[in-house]
C-alpha cells in the first residue's frame, strides 16, 4: 500500500504532461535561444531572451537532460550567451532597450549568463563588470555599499529584497578576501533588517514578505551561511500557506525553496499538509499548452513587473520588458519554478523522484530538432 508520498508525488509528476514537448517549441535553432512562451515564438516582435533561455537550461538540468544536449545546439546556446555580452562593460543584453532601466534585470542577466555559460561548458567572451572597472561605484568600499542598501525601500518586500540581493552579484567577481569583507557586512546588515517575531524582511502581504525573503535566502545558500530566526520563518510560512491564496507561480515555489533550504522538524500532520496545497496550487496554474502560468487568469506579458498585484506598494516601477502577449498560456519563467518545486519537496520527502518519461533528445523529438535545424 502506497504512504501519502508516494501518492503525493504520483500526483506532482501527472502535473508534468506535455512540458517537454512545450519545451521543445520554445527553441530558436537561428538563435540558439529559448522564447518566453508560445505566442512569443508565433510573434515577430518578440525574440528569445537571456532569462529564459537560462530558464529553459534549468529545467533541462534539473531533469539530467543537459549532459545529452546535441553538440550543434549547445554551440549555438553558447553563442546565444556571448554575443549578448557588451564587450565593453561586460554585461550581457537582450534587445529591449527597457532592459537596460531595470538594475534587476539587469544583474540577473549577468548572473544567469555567467552560470549558464558555465553549466555548458564555456565562458564569457569578455572580462566582466569589475575586472572592467565599470561596475557601480557603490561596489568600490564597504561604507558606499551600506548607503546602497540603505537607500532600498523596502515597503514592498519583493521588490525591494531583490534589488538587495542583486546588488551582491559583484561579490563573486572579487578576489577571496574582499569578497569575504563584503559577505561578512551583507549578513550583519541583513540580521540587523530582520523582524524577529516573523524572521521576514520588509512589508506587503505575508506571500509578498515571504517572496523577499527567498530573495535573500540565495544570498545565504550561496555563501553557505545559515539564515538566522530560522524557527519564526517556518511558522510564518505556513499561517501564510494556511490563510492567504497563492495567485502566483512565485508564491508556490517560494515558501517550498524557503522549506527546502531551512530544512524544519517538520510534523508528519504539517509536511502533508504543505505538499497536498502546494500541489493543488500548481494544478490551478498548469496550462492546456502543456506548461505552467505565472498568474492563475494569464501569463504576464512583463514577468519584470509582474510581481505588482492589485492594491501592493511598489516603488520605484521599472519599464516593462514585454516577453509575450499575456494570453492564458504557459511560460518559461513559471515552469522553470514548477521544475523546482517538484525537486524541492521530493527533497523534503526524503524520496528520490522518478525520472519523468521524455524522448527529447530522440526519436520524434530529435525529428523536431533537426527540422527547426533545417529552416
Amino acid at each position: 500500500m502506497k504512504n501519502w508520498r508516494e501518492t503525493e508525488s504520483n500526483r506532482l509528476d501527472d502535473l508534468f504532461d506535455g512540458v517537454f514537448s512545450w519545451l521543445l517549441e520554445q527553441f530558436d535553432p537561428l538563435t540558439g535561444g529559448f522564447y518566453y512562451a508560445r505566442s512569443s515564438v508565433l510573434d515577430d516582435r518578440f525574440t528569445p531572451d537571456i532569462e529564459s533561455t537560462s530558464q529553459a537550461i534549468n529545467i533541462l538540468r534539473r531533469h539530467q537532460l543537459l549532459d545529452d544536449m546535441p553538440q550543434t545546439m549547445k554551440e549555438k546556446m553558447i553563442a546565444f550567451f556571448q554575443m549578448r555580452q557588451d564587450p565593453a562593460s561586460g554585461y550581457f543584453y537582450d534587445h529591449d532597450r527597457n532592459m537596460k532601466k531595470d538594475e534587476v534585470m539587469v544583474h540577473r542577466a549577468l548572473y544567469y549568463s555567467w552560470n549558464s555559460l558555465k553549466r555548458l561548458g564555456a565562458s564569457p567572451l569578455y572580462p566582466l563588470p569589475v575586472e572592467n572597472q565599470v561596475a557601480p561605484d557603490y561596489t568600490k568600499s564597504l561604507s558606499s555599499y551600506r548607503e546602497k542598501w540603505d537607500s532600498i525601500d523596502l515597503r514592498n518586500s519583493w521588490r525591494g529584497c531583490d534589488l538587495l540581493v542583486s546588488s551582491t552579484v559583484y561579490f563573486a567577481q572579487m578576489d577571496e578576501v574582499t569578497q569575504r569583507k563584503y559577505v561578512d557586512a551583507f549578513t550583519k546588515y541583513l540580521a540587523e533588517k530582520q523582524d524577529p517575531n516573523t524572521g521576514l524582511w520588509g512589508e506587503g502581504s505575508l506571500y509578498v514578505q515571504i517572496s523577499g525573503t527567498f530573495k535573500l535566502h540565495t544570498f545565504y545558500r550561496r555563501y553557505q551561511i545559515s539564515m538566522p530566526n530560522q524557527d519564526r520563518i517556518y511558522q510564518t510560512i505556513l499561517k501564510c500557506l494556511r490563510t492567504e491564496e497563492a495567485v502566483d507561480m512565485c508564491y508556490i515555489r517560494n515558501p517550498i525553496d524557503l522549506l527546502s533550504y531551512i530544512e524544519p522538524n517538520f510534523l508528519e500532520t504539517e509536511l502533508r499538509e504543505i505538499s497536498e496545497i502546494t500541489i493543488n496550487n500548481m494544478k490551478r496554474l498548469k496550462q492546456e499548452d502543456g506548461a505552467f502560468s505565472r498568474e492563475l487568469t494569464t501569463s504576464p506579458k512583463a514577468p519584470n513587473v509582474a510581481q505588482v498585484k492589485q492594491g501592493e506598494y511598489y516603488p520605484n516601477m521599472p519599464a516593462a520588458v514585454e516577453l509575450g502577449l499575456g494570453l492564458k498560456e504557459g511560460d518559461m519563467n513559471a515552469t522553470t519554478q514548477a521544475t523546482l518545486i517538484r525537486k524541492q519537496l521530493h527533497h523534503l520527502w526524503q524520496i528520490k523522484p522518478k525520472p519523468i518519461p521524455t524522448n527529447f533528445w530522440e526519436g520524434e523529438a530529435e525529428g523536431k530538432i533537426c527540422k527547426q535545424k533545417e529552416v
